[in-house]
């Protein structure tokens, strides 16, 4: 099978592999539609994320979504044929953490694309079929394959408890920040403030049902707040851009008592946060990692057209041109790129 693999940074190699073959609790999935990730372009550049090291050769892409075509003998209520999503976390379901149903934080997770383990830029992918999420006919694989990055807003809205009436200020236009968006809006918030320093991406919150668009090179986040909301400030902020001055104005735009969700990874650990300020105004803060229990309700949101994902999508490339279509989404501009495969 053909496979996309990263043997240097900003060095794909498209090798031959031998066809995966099904444990007996798994589902062998014919690969048709892969998003690019943040992640993954950043594995792409430096090798590394953290303390996650591509020390070997490495198949990236964690957004997929393909056709079933052989199951294990344990495996019951999926057959050939069906379209699935894949959630490309599998834990232990023995570590306290999974014990306890936090299983996105188990410390020996298998994470598709995170080092070393291979992800989905492979025409075949063998997968714990409880852990791969039948879609409707009316949901494409691409949308399916974005099931992920729609679980990320689903999971950061359910740390902040957005809620019926809220307003949510989410700072970062690109991928994760406009399904946060979608997301907040099918938690019941009836108005959104988004940030960027893009014009084409506030532009597309706008098209997408932004209340309101701030250019933070260009106005000053916390008035722009204060005059939308009458001085009160936003009932919960969703911080998903990862840049440490957008972190930071979080606590000048949520209100006194209100909550602020951390999903965005700055490029430091350590980002200044004045804690006087968390202290004397009762601010709930709340870090967001990957999700639990949400890809069942991003397919519903999906299929009852609450939420639109193939809305962020800028282009297609198949997976012969995947260097040129990482080099595309690294432009400033672009939100979403997939890797598509003929089926």
């Amino acid at each position: 099978m053909r496979t996309a693999v990263l043997v240097e940074p900003t060095e794909f190699e498209l090798q031959d592999r031998s066809e995966p073959s099904p444990g007996p609790d798994d589902v062998l999935v014919a690969i048709r539609d892969v998003g690019i990730c943040g992640s993954d372009v950043h594995y792409y550049e430096h090798g590394r994320i953290g303390d996650y090291v591509v020390e070997d050769p490495l198949v990236l892409g964690h957004e997929s979504a393909g056709e079933v075509v052989a199951v294990g003998e344990n495996v019951t209520g999926l057959e050939a044929g069906d379209r699935v999503a894949l959630e490309p976390g599998v834990p232990c379901r023995r570590c306290a953490h999974c014990k306890r149903g936090d299983y996105h934080l188990c410390e020996d997770v298998t994470f598709m694309a995170t080092p070393p383990h291979d992800g989905a830029f492979a025409e075949y992918v063998s997968w714990p079929a409880d852990f791969a999420y039948e879609l409707p006919d009316s949901v494409s694989t691409a949308e399916g394959a974005l099931c992920e990055p729609l679980s990320v807003g689903i999971h950061a809205c359910r740390r902040g408890d957005v809620g019926t009436g809220d307003t949510v200020l989410v700072t970062g236009a690109g991928p994760i920040g406009l399904l946060v968006m979608e997301a907040a809006r099918a938690a019941g918030a009836t108005d959104v403030i988004v940030t960027d320093v893009v014009a084409e991406k506030l532009s597309l919150a706008a098209e997408r049902g932004a209340d309101v668009t701030v250019d933070v090179t260009e106005t000053d986040l916390e008035s722009a707040v204060e005059e939308y909301t009458d001085g009160v400030g936003a009932d919960v902020v969703v911080e998903a851009s990862g840049a440490e001055p957008s972190i930071r104005s979080t606590l000048d735009a949520v209100r006194r008592g209100g909550t602020v969700v951390l999903v965005g990874l700055a490029d430091e650990a350590t980002v200044p946060f004045d804690v006087l300020e968390v202290i004397d105004n009762e601010i709930d803060v709340h870090g967001s990692f990957r999700y639990k229990n949400t890809y069942d309700a991003a397919v519903d949101l999906l299929a009852d057209g609450v939420v639109d994902v193939a809305g962020i999508i800028d282009f297609e490339s198949s997976l012969d041109a995947i260097d040129d279509a990482f080099q595309r989404a690294m432009e400033p501009a672009v939100v979403k790129g997939m890797i598509t495969f003929e089926s």
